[in-house]
């Protein structure tokens, strides 16, 4: 059982692009989740616009693309509203010696959406979560971090980066300063708060699809009990569970939450918002110690914040998470009519609330697999759709849904014969893909990455010199 030969052809631009950027960037791109390690070797698709639903790499390929932006999209890509925001604030200019307008007018329309006290903006969901860790320790007096370890990210600061398998760089001392708990288990929550005295508990508000709403409420109520800060992270619910975020769906009132992602449908702005006596400790109308909050050169672009009122505005006025919702709802039962058809149910299948579907992937021997992982996102690509998750955004209508279903019915057709050999080997081109935290990084760029695919490999292109 051979697959057919591959058109090398299709990717070479892709392909001559990373050869060039691995050079240049470590690791081929500027975000782990972006790397050539998380796609098929001999597909690594660098993009060149996009547009709704569909994406175009630089061999003119067009894609049904979801993820979106690591679900930073929520709208579709250049979403016109959103776009023409930013274009007439980038006409007057971007950033500036004093506060400009549009930071208050943001921070009004996200607090009157939210329900939050106070918010400062940044660039990036990190900051913002550990500036929330920074405040956390700064009103309790105390340092240990509380994080629940069945969420796989919360930061790229070292308090949560030292808990994962990538922690080289993190000096011990820091690394012991967090702790972990598991999700959904309220005495082991209370047993990690008697026994270490955090300064705050950081989690996301759920793990799979059951309603979380008592746990939540309970993690809150044993957090208050002890003076600990509870900090929702809300990068991934924020607009997409509700306008409100996870909180707002679940009645929670977390001191402190962080937001980002689709808070301006891609557009970098993140947020950290929470209770005024909290967060005033970054302000200037408290006699504590201050705290260098949040205050970066372009925290407050124009551009940004103006796409993240008019984003802010559509996820208000339009029920965008019920459209999420709707259109998840149509994918996931167009994938699982597709999976029962072709006797595979269990081996692949989506997961997840429908508004943020990801897809499970399972061997012979109903094992969680990154080779099978990597087959199906090989062949859903190579039928037109570009998937590391089955996110989706209101861009994606039910012809662009019904086409994605088409091509996972090829896919699966695929995964079926490899599921009767037992093996992906005949089938998957190169190496699986990689968990992003592993301790090394092993070898991924390889022959077929860097070479027409005959094995033979050639240097990675020099730029030239520039020229005055």
């Amino acid at each position: 059982m051979t697959h057919p030969d591959p058109d090398f052809s299709r990717f070479a631009a892709s392909r001559a692009h990373q050869a060039c950027a691995h050079r240049l960037i470590p690791g081929g791109a500027h975000t782990y989740a972006k790397g050539d390690d998380q796609m098929p070797e001999w597909m690594p698709v660098v993009i060149d616009r996009g547009e709704g639903a569909f994406v175009w790499d630089l061999d003119g390929n067009r894609f049904i693309e979801y993820g979106q932006g690591l679900r930073s999209v929520t709208l579709g890509h250049a979403e016109p509203r959103v776009t023409a925001a930013a274009t007439r604030e980038l006409a007057r200019g971007t950033n500036f010696s004093r506060p400009s307008r549009v930071e208050l007018e943001a921070a009004e329309a996200f607090l009157a959406l939210i329900g939050a006290e106070c918010v400062k903006f940044c660039k990036d969901g990190s900051s913002a979560t550990t500036a929330a860790v920074k405040v956390a320790r700064a009103a309790t007096g105390r340092d240990t971090v509380a994080v629940c370890s069945d969420h796989p990210f919360l930061s790229q600061g070292d308090w949560f980066i030292g808990t994962t398998p990538m922690a080289a760089g993190i000096p011990r001392a820091v690394r012991d300063l967090t702790v972990g708990f598991p999700y959904g288990d309220v005495a082991a929550l209370e047993a990690v708060l008697d026994e270490h005295r955090p300064a705050c508990v950081v989690m996301e508000a759920v793990r799979d699809g059951a309603n979380p709403t008592r746990y939540l409420r309970a993690c809150i109520a044993a957090c208050r009990a002890r003076g600990v800060v509870f900090v929702l992270d809300e990068m991934i619910t924020g607009f997409r569970w509700s306008a409100r975020g996870a909180q707002g769906l679940y009645g929670l009132d977390p001191d402190l939450s962080t937001f980002g992602k689709a808070l301006a449908n891609g557009h970098s702005v993140s947020a950290l918002a929470g209770r005024r006596d909290l967060m005033e400790a970054g302000g200037l109308g408290s006699d504590r110690d201050r705290v260098f909050l949040l205050s970066g050169t372009h925290g407050a672009e124009t551009h940004g914040l103006a796409a993240a009122i008019a984003a802010l505005r559509i996820a208000r006025d339009e029920n965008v998470a019920g459209r999420l919702m709707r259109q998840g709802a149509r994918l996931r039962k167009g994938v699982a009519e597709v999976v029962r058809e072709r006797l595979a149910v269990g081996s692949v299948g989506t997961a997840g609330r429908d508004s943020n579907l990801v897809f499970y992937t399972r061997d012979a021997d109903g094992r969680p697999s990154q080779a099978y992982r990597t087959l199906f996102v090989q062949e859903l690509a190579r039928r037109g759709v570009l998937a590391p998750s089955f996110v989706i955004t209101t861009a994606h209508t039910d012809d662009v849904i019904d086409q994605t279903v088409e091509a996972v019915a090829g896919a699966v057709d695929v995964y079926v014969r490899a599921l009767d050999a037992g093996s992906v080997d005949g089938l998957l081109i190169g190496r699986p893909v990689q968990p992003v935290f592993r301790k090394k990084a092993g070898t991924v760029w390889t022959s077929v990455s860097r070479s027409g695919g005959d094995g033979a490999v050639s240097p990675p292109p020099r730029l030239s010199p520039p020229t005055s």
